[in-house]
């Protein structure tokens, strides 16, 4: 079985797994929240860089898709880059993770077959650890039974999140989505269903290996994020590599989760340097951060990014 170094795989499972917040359901469970354990703190500036030629200006900036309510980081270059711009550009479009039929199409996707079972997947070691972790959240040993692995574990890494303060509401893309200008046209590099199909089409062993990073760290999710939102604010690109990014030792996974994402989004940012206008695009922080970043895929093609904060 497929096996990453826990804590930065944990890392990064958990930052995935909370861009799919708005279609995770928590069967047989309520979530308590309780007061962040973020301390809130005055931003050094999230990382924010731009590309541009004579008639075109396309901001990228990295972001956390979940925070704790009180978070700063809205301020400076940031407000003045998207204040300037006629399309904001996010991952996902802003409202699918709340439309009915992204919701059910996610849970589609989610569902074993008939005769499946989660459980029965596990070895017995992994299956005592999992149900552990179900046990410590308040959740039953059966909550995930009818579900694939990577459901199983994004939700896993979700849920310690949200019990200690994080929400999608506070996140990143929400609130450029609320700041933009009222005119600023929405357009997004890839569609839910292409997210869930990053996951969905995983081989067995490698979801298992997710839910299982879960599993066996569910008491260190809240204090990796924790770190993670700490990187980000100071605007350390490398320093959240390392945390994001290094546990994905699997070279076929990291392909599909960064690399070829990574390469595709440049070639879209290359393409869109041909129409004149300001561009502000909001991606993952890891997706511009370490090796093979979009940064380093521009580069390749040529262009120039100079970091603005």
């Amino acid at each position: 079985m497929i096996r990453f170094s826990n804590r930065p795989a944990l890392a990064c499972l958990a930052t995935l797994a909370l861009s799919l917040q708005g279609c995770a359901t928590y069967p047989d469970t309520e979530v308590a929240t309780a007061p962040a354990t973020a301390e809130a703190q005055a931003p050094v500036g999230p990382g924010l860089w731009k590309v541009a030629d004579e008639d075109t200006t396309i901001y990228l900036f990295g972001t956390v898709h979940a925070l704790p309510e009180n978070v700063e980081w809205y301020e400076g270059p940031i407000e003045t880059a998207l204040a300037a711009s006629q399309e904001l550009v996010t991952e996902i479009p802003g409202n699918a993770a709340k439309d009915p039929a992204s919701q059910q199409m996610v849970m589609a996707k989610a569902l074993l077959p008939a005769d499946g079972s989660l459980r029965e997947m596990l070895t017995e070691p992994d299956q005592t650890s999992y149900e552990m972790a179900l046990t410590r959240l308040g959740m039953p040993p059966a909550s995930f039974d009818r579900f694939e692995p990577w459901f199983a574990g994004m939700t896993l890494a979700v849920v310690p999140l949200l019990q200690a303060g994080y929400a999608a509401e506070s996140g990143v893309e929400v609130k450029l989505e609320q700041l933009a200008p009222p005119d600023a046209k929405r357009a997004a590099l890839e569609t839910l269903e292409q997210q869930i199909e990053l996951f969905d089409t995983l081989p067995v062993e490698s979801q298992i290996a997710f839910l299982m990073v879960s599993a066996d760290n569910i008491d260190r999710v809240v204090p990796m994020m924790d770190r993670m939102v700490a990187e980000w604010l100071e605007g350390d690109a490398d320093g959240l590599a390392a945390l994001m990014n290094e546990g994905l030792t699997d070279p076929v996974l990291a392909d599909a989760l960064l690399y070829r994402r990574n390469a595709s989004w440049a070639e879209w940012i290359d393409t869109r340097l041909d129409s004149p206008g300001t561009v502000f695009i909001a991606v993952g922080a890891g997706h511009l951060a370490g090796r093979d970043s979009v940064q380093d895929y521009l580069a390749g093609r040529g262009l120039t990014v100079s970091r603005v904060q």
